[in-house]
């Protein structure tokens, strides 16, 4: 792709502090207010609330690995936009709140309240958006902190960095590396340096 489009793709999703940031603020107040009209109405189901919740959670590492995959790398504009973070990853470049909370309400919350009982509905939802909440705060600490190696944190960095070294040959999971292991797109330099070598050996 050409420099200057994804300079200007760039230009556009790019975002100031407050609207980059408020994903840390608006989500966890939107889950717990959910979560707190749900028990209020059905004080009993708590237990499904929690099943619901965590089976949210564990759907979203399908959808991240879906979404970055297939829409991030292949979706004309949101592949431009994606482009534009591989080059400057520094850059608060992203989704406005708006956007995705409303994606979240029309698309997963009102759906699934038509389709089964609100507590587990508004359970789903909420498990669902912790999910993406969860998988901003790792994408930030990755590319904006400094982490120490043999953490957690450094080997998920590891493992993202590798995706933006090779880009769309794999490592989509960002919060886990899981669906990579299980659709055959997990990167590891281990197994990636030796070809690098193979090829380098024919060349001379």
């Amino acid at each position: 792709m050409h420099l200057g489009k994804i300079s200007r793709i760039g230009d556009v999703m790019r975002l100031g502090k407050i609207s980059y940031y408020a994903d840390f603020v608006v989500y966890p107040v939107v889950i717990a207010a959910l979560a707190a009209y749900a028990l209020w109405r059905a004080p009993a189901a708590w237990y499904l609330l929690i099943i619901a919740f965590l089976s949210g959670v564990a759907i979203w590492t399908l959808v991240e690995y879906v979404l970055h995959r297939f829409v991030l790398h292949h979706v004309p504009y949101i592949k431009d936009m994606h482009d534009a973070h591989h080059e400057d990853q520094l850059a608060l470049i992203g989704t406005p709140i708006w956007i995705s909370l409303a994606i979240m309400v029309v698309v997963v919350l009102v759906p699934l309240s038509l389709m089964t009982e609100f507590h587990i509905a508004i359970g789903l939802a909420c498990g669902l958006m912790f999910g993406h909440f969860w998988y901003g705060g790792v994408h930030h600490i990755l590319h904006h902190w400094k982490i120490e190696p043999g953490t957690l944190a450094f080997r998920l960095k590891r493992r993202h960095m590798l995706h933006h070294h090779f880009d769309e040959m794999g490592n989509f999971g960002v919060t886990s590396g899981f669906w990579d292991v299980v659709f055959g797109t997990n990167i590891n330099v281990r197994v990636a340096a030796p070809k690098r070598e193979r090829e380098e050996h024919r060349a001379a």
